[in-house]
Parts: structure tokens; sequence; C-alpha cells
């Protein structure tokens, strides 16, 4: 949308500047694209006067002038055919840039005499085409800025040109006098309003306009009137200057007023040259097939239901979009018919589309203009061609009536303030949406009819707001609901979530995100697939329950890299597992897969498939990570799924299971199309206690500065006899001094039970001693070795070996 700076003050009476208009624009929501100012490339050129101005003696066409400005007398030279003495010219002095020459003065020698300036044309300033000869002002003092003098003498070649984007939701901003209101409305002027003196009905029209009924939801109002004797030609000046400000290009004074009327006030218009209807005119649908050379002098193949402007003769313009060439005003039409209608803008939209056409008119027409202005604006339109074009018009024709497009919504003005987040008085609120042309009865607004965007309470908000400035909301820190320092946004179980994620990627492992849903066979080996767990409306047959695990996902995820040729694969995935059907009956658990080998091959052989143990250290690393106690159990009741014999389940007690790991199961692999070897581990982030005492920050460290002192045991156990039971039944003979328990070796097979008995093993312990208080003495060293000796036979059966 682009208006000059004095078509805009011919809506708004305002002294605001240039840069403060433009500012406002943007803040209302009209953003400014763009600015043409004529006066920013004049404002280096200055007035002068020649007082003197002879022959060049080298040049029978040039001249040697002298000319006052405001620097003192300047030598020039100027081969214009009009450079004399005492006339008053436009200077450009050595360093101004002369755009219509692209080129800086500077001081020059022309034929042995220096030159130092330059009187201009107007065709070197960009003025006009104008170059026969040098500007001759009648008027100006010396040293007076041109871009001045021509502000107050030729305000329409220095006229500011501003471009806006228009949003959808505001097509009365495609017109001048809707944006002149929004400005009104911020403060920056009084918007002038434009009454009309309808021209009076001289004769009676001699044709009518019908629209056919199938046709009244597209185009519920048409209306027009006959002007007989009208003088087409060139329009005004100021016309002229306006539309070619804008980019249009003049054409007649007839063709010029609609397009003036379109910009001024967004309504959109057709002038028919009278004599060239035949009868009279109907609004209608296309049956399809029509064909219509319209102004453009394309040629448009009307579709069924599309609206078309007949007279008797077949189709003369394609209604709202653009006029036909057989009825198009020339320089001969007397007789015209001026059409001003209310176009269905959705209608519009479809046709135009359909069509390929894009026109003023149907940019505006599918965007949404006023209804109510439809008549108003024929009787605008017809007073300016009778007072420029004379002639006298019909009284008016009118087919429907006016849509009805009431409605008010409440002004809570309480509300406002609480939304916008800034203080508005009630007096500004109302006193806004009344300059912008809302009519308010008690706290009911009543909508204008040129604003089809507010549908709403929430719009008349939007309204106050942007008319208010938003750019004088001022932050305000957010009140706390409780004194001291807030909750954190996360919760333990989140940031639990959050650690085991971080943790898994930091060991190596590539997070997957997998759908909660498998088939049944796979859910089976995982100790699902049953009736709680099966979808009623499954996504596909793969996708019929819900997962027990995201393990065999992550299976079939390495099943399929596999394929693919990527062997080694480490994956992880912290998700839900279904154990039901109700919402309790899922828990979050964090899953890592370890498929293949450590890692490459090597000339060193340190490459081997993945094991147990593996898993092992894997889940104690994430276990330790989100805060699960050091001392656990581990037991061999892994479920079905992993090899019976390779593998664990870590506890606290008997029915609390934090975890499992091991190597999956052969037949699982096979199942799931799997080659191994093959290790997963899987830890309830919700089995894991929480710490009862919250604080903000780590406990503080405990270290002993007291040596801490270890000690070597080797007991001769039955071969059937696990380390586990050995380690734990050591650690539980002193829990304050003994810190660690490790096993370092184990003697089997042949040649134990040669040495030891049939049925028999070996196995050697470190018990570490970490003393707190003060430094162990040899006799409580050797108390707690005979403790560790009871707790073993006592556990295991198990006798210190000689």
């Amino acid at each position: 949308m682009k208006f000059t700076l004095s078509w805009l003050k011919h809506h708004l009476d305002t002294q605001a500047t240039l840069d403060e208009i433009l500012d406002a624009l943007t803040d209302l929501g009209l953003e400014v694209e763009g600015v043409e100012n004529p006066a920013a490339k004049l404002g280096a050129f200055t007035i002068g006067k020649v007082h003197k101005a002879e022959k060049h003696p080298d040049a029978d066409k040039l001249r040697v002038c002298i000319v006052q400005t405001d620097e003192g007398e300047s030598q020039i030279i100027c081969g214009a055919p009009n450079a004399r003495e005492g006339i008053t010219v436009v200077v450009a002095k050595p360093g101004t840039y002369v755009p219509g020459i692209d080129t800086t003065i500077s001081v020059g020698k022309i034929r042995g005499i220096e030159s130092h300036g330059m009187m201009c044309s107007e065709r070197e300033m960009e003025m006009s085409d104008e170059h026969d000869g040098i500007i001759e002002l009648p008027s100006g003092e010396v040293g007076q800025s041109f871009a001045d003098w021509l502000a107050e003498n030729r305000p329409e070649k220095v006229d500011p040109v501003i471009e806006i984007a228009i949003t959808p939701n505001r097509p009365d901003a495609l017109g001048v006098e809707g944006v002149a209101r929004d400005l009104a409305a911020r403060g920056l002027g009084t918007l002038i309003p434009r009454e009309v003196n309808p021209v009076p009905a001289a004769f009676a029209a001699p044709l009518t306009v019908t629209i056919d009924e199938d046709t009244l939801d597209g185009c519920p109002l048409f209306a027009g009137r006959l002007i007989r004797g009208v003088k087409n030609g060139p329009s005004p000046q100021w016309l002229q200057d306006a539309l070619r400000a804008i980019g249009l290009r003049p054409i007649s004074f007839l063709v010029d007023v609609t397009n003036f009327f379109t910009y001024d006030r967004n309504r959109p218009l057709h002038v028919f040259d009278a004599d060239k209807v035949k009868g009279n005119l109907r609004v209608h649908r296309a049956r399809g097939g029509e064909t219509l050379v319209a102004l453009d002098d394309k040629e448009y193949t009307l579709q069924a239901g599309q609206m078309v402007i007949s007279d008797d003769e077949g189709p003369e313009s394609i209604a709202g979009i653009m006029g036909g060439a057989a009825t198009g005003c020339t320089e001969e039409t007397v007789n015209v018919f001026v059409e001003s209608a209310y176009w269905d803008p959705i209608q519009i939209a479809y046709t135009g589309r359909a069509l390929k056409i894009n026109s003023d008119a149907r940019y505006r027409f599918e965007r949404g203009v006023d209804p109510a202005f439809t008549p108003i604006g024929l009787e605008h339109a017809v007073r300016m061609i009778v007072d420029h074009a004379g002639g006298e018009a019909s009284e008016l024709i009118v087919a429907g009536a006016v849509r009805d497009t009431d409605r008010a919504y409440r002004l809570d003005t309480k509300r406002v303030e609480s939304l916008v987040g800034m203080e508005i008085p009630d007096a500004e609120q109302r006193a806004t949406l009344e300059a912008l042309g809302f009519r308010l009865e008690g706290d009911m607004a009543h909508v204008p009819s040129w604003r089809p965007d507010v549908q709403g309470e929430a719009d008349l908000v939007e309204e106050v707001a942007r008319v208010a400035s938003l750019t004088k909301l001022q932050g305000v820190p957010m009140s706390r609901a409780t004194p001291g320092v807030p909750e954190p946004v996360l919760t333990p179980m989140q940031r639990r979530e959050s650690m085991a994620r971080r943790t898994m990627a930091a060991l190596g492992y590539n997070e997957c995100v997998t759908y909660s849903f498998i088939d049944q066979a796979a859910a089976e080996l995982f100790g699902g697939g049953g009736d709680a767990t099966k979808l009623e409306n499954p996504i596909s047959s793969e996708m019929s329950h819900m997962r027990p695990s995201p393990l065999p996902a992550l299976l079939q995820a390495a099943a399929r890299n596999q394929a693919r040729g990527f062997a080694d694969l480490a994956l992880f995935e912290v998700g839900p597992a279904f154990h039901g059907g109700e919402p309790e009956e899922q828990n979050q658990v964090a899953v890592g897969l370890l498929v293949g080998h450590t890692g490459p091959r090597d000339v060193h052989g340190t490459r081997r498939g993945v094991d147990t143990f593996d898993a092992k250290a894997d889940i104690e690393a994430v276990l330790a990570a989100i805060g699960a106690p050091a001392k656990v159990q581990i037991r061999r009741d892994a479920p079905g799924w992993f090899h019976p014999g390779r593998s664990g389940a870590i506890c606290l007690g008997p029915k609390n299971v934090l975890g499992v790991f091991g190597e999956v199961h052969p037949k699982v692999l096979a199942a799931l199309d799997v080659k191994g070897p093959a290790v997963a581990f899987t830890v309830d982030l919700a089995a894991i206690p929480f710490p009862k005492a919250k604080s903000a920050s780590r406990g503080a460290m405990e270290l002993s500065d007291l040596q801490a002192v270890e000690r070597d045991f080797a007991f001769v156990l039955d071969a059937n006899v696990e380390a586990l039971d050995v380690v734990n039944a050591a650690a539980g003979a002193d829990k304050a001094l003994i810190e660690e328990v490790r096993v370092f070796d184990e003697f089997h097979g042949p040649k134990a039970e040669a040495q030891m008995g049939e049925g028999k093993k070996s196995l050697a312990i470190t018990v570490r001693l970490q003393p707190k208080v003060k430094t162990l003495t040899e006799e409580e060293i050797e108390a707690v070795g005979k403790k560790v000796i009871e707790k073993v036979a006592r556990a295991t059966g198990g006798t210190l070996r000689g």
C-alpha cells in the first residue's frame, strides 16, 4: 500500500514530522516497508543568482557565468541556452552528487577556464524529463536550500512516498483514510471528515440492474448512476501527480477517478461507457464457457458459478475483478455508468485464482471492503466526475441492499489492563475505540462496518493495546507464590530421567526414540502381549500392543542396523514400560543395549565381544549417577528374556528390584533376528528411593585423614557357593570399618579338587578397612579379621585356606 504524505494530510490534519508518522505507523501494526523522500537527494542543492554571463572565448555555445552563492561569487561554465544575467538558478557546488547524471561535481577546466560548480536542469535533478535549459526560479533567496524552496512553492516535487505492509486482517488500511484514522487515534493529528454533497438527480435512468436469486450471496448490493454529457480527457495535475507517485499511470480522468477512490477510500469502482452497454445490466453466475476480453486485453473463459455482469448481449465485466474492454471508457466517451457494488470476499478470491487475474479491485474485495460505504462511495465518485468533467447525473439505481454488519462486544476495561499489562484509564480506552470508529453504548462497543476483522472481545483488547503502544510496557518481575528460594521447575523424576540420559550418552550409547507400541509376538517374548495392553484401534498390525519394555524396540532397531552393515551398536532409550491398561500400571525405565564387539579390530587383539560384565559396569554407573545406594544386593533371578546363567538383578532387599542386566537370551535374539552377542540392562527409575532430606546443594564430601588397611583372605568353599555370598558375608562383619570387599582370585577345577577335595574351590578376597576416628591397632585389625572369617563360615560353610 503506497501513498504520499500530502495525500495522507488530505485526511489528517497534523503537524507531525515524517519520522514521527513513520514510527507511529509501524508501532500501530502498519509496518513501513519503504520511504521515497525526494527532498533527501536534493538537500545539497542551493539557490544562486547569475550576476554576469559572457560568451566563452573558445566555445560559441558556452557561457562563463559569475553566480552569487552562499559562499560568495563562483565562476561556473554553462552550456544552457537560457543561461543569462539576472536569473535565479539552482546550484550544485563542488562535492555535490547530481543523481540525473550520476556524477559528483568537482572543480574542473572547460576549454581552459575553471568551473566551480554547475547550474542544473530538472532532468539532471530527476525532477522531470525537462532538459532544454537550466531551472529558472521565479523567487528564492541566495543560499536558500532548493528542497525548502520546493516545499514552499512546488510541494508535489518533494512529496515523500510511504509504503506500508498490510496484514490480511486490516483491509480498512488499504485506503489512505483508514491509515489516517489510525494515526488520529494515536494522537498525531485530527481526522478530517470528508462529507459528500450528492449530485441532484436530473433524469430517470434508462437502464435497470438486477441480481439473480442465486447470486445474492455473492453480491448483496449493486448501485450505480448514469452521467450524461461528460467530457473525458487528462486528469487534473494533482490527480496525475498522486497516481504517478504511487506507481500508477494516469490514463484518462474517468479511469483515474476509479483508481483514486480505490486507494483513497478502499472503494473499488468501475465506469462503463454507457453508449456501449446494450440494454440492461444483470449480475449473475456464469454457465461456463463464456468468453470476455478484459481491460488488460486478454481473453478469459469463465467457469460455471463465477459471478459476471452482463448486458442484454452477453458478459461485460468479471464481477469485482476486472471490467471488459468492450465497454471501457475512451476519450470519445460522453455518457458513463458508474458502478459501486459489494462482492463476497471468498467468491472473489476463488474467481481471481481460477482466472489468474491480479488487480487492485480483486486485492481489496477478497480482503473485505466497507459494505456500508458502497452507495456513499458512489456519490463521492459521481460528485468528482460532474465537478471536473461536467454532465448531469441520473437517479440512483440500486439492486439488493446493504449487508447488515452490526455487532457489539463488551468492553471490560479492567480485563484490558490485565491482559495488556499496563494501566490504561477507562476514559482513554473508550476514547481510543471511538476514535477508531466504534460506537459505545454503555460497556458495549459496536464495531464499525469497515472492520470485518473485529470478531470478539479479544479484538477490542488488541485495538486498545496497539493504539496505547506496547512499547510503553515496562518489565515487572513476577511475584513469587511463596517466599524464599522458589521450587525447582523440574520434578525429581524429571531430573532423574535427564541424568540417566546424560550418563548413558557419556558412556557412548546413542539415544533412540521408538514407538510405545509393538507387535504381539515381540511383546510376548518380554512378558507382555496380553489383553490388558492390547490396543482397540492400532495404527498397524505391527503396533497392536503397548510395550512391556523399550528393549524389544531397541533389539528391532539393532536388527535393522545389522541388516545395513552396522554390526557394533550401543543404543539406549528412556521411556515408559506398560504392564496393564491403567495409568498406574506403567513405569519409567532406562534401557541400554550393547551388540557386537567392544571396538574395531587391531593388531593388539583388544577387540572382544561384549559380555555381561560390560552391562553390569554400565548399569552400576547409571545407578550411581541417579543417586542409588552404593550398597546393593545382586541376585540371579533376572527375567526370562535374559540368559539364566549370565544375568543378574540389582536389589535393595528381596522385593525392591532397581534393575536387571545380563546377556539377552539366545531364543530372543533368534526371534528378533539379532546376531549376537548382545547384552542389555534395564533400570527402574521409580524404584530407587528419593532422598528424604531436600537440599539445594550436595552434601559435604567425607574424607578420612587416617590410613586405610587391607587384608586378604582365601576361603575353601563348595564349588556351588556364589562369590557374592562371600562378599556380602564379609562386608557384614563390621559395617562401620569395612569400606569395600573385592574378589581378586578364584582357584577351581581338577587341580583345585586334587588339593582341597572333590567339589571344592578356593576364593580369595580383599577387605579394605577405613578408620574414621583413630588409627587401628594390630589387635583391632585382628579382631575384625576374625569376624570376617566367622561371618563367611556361617554364611557359606567355608573355611580359611591354610
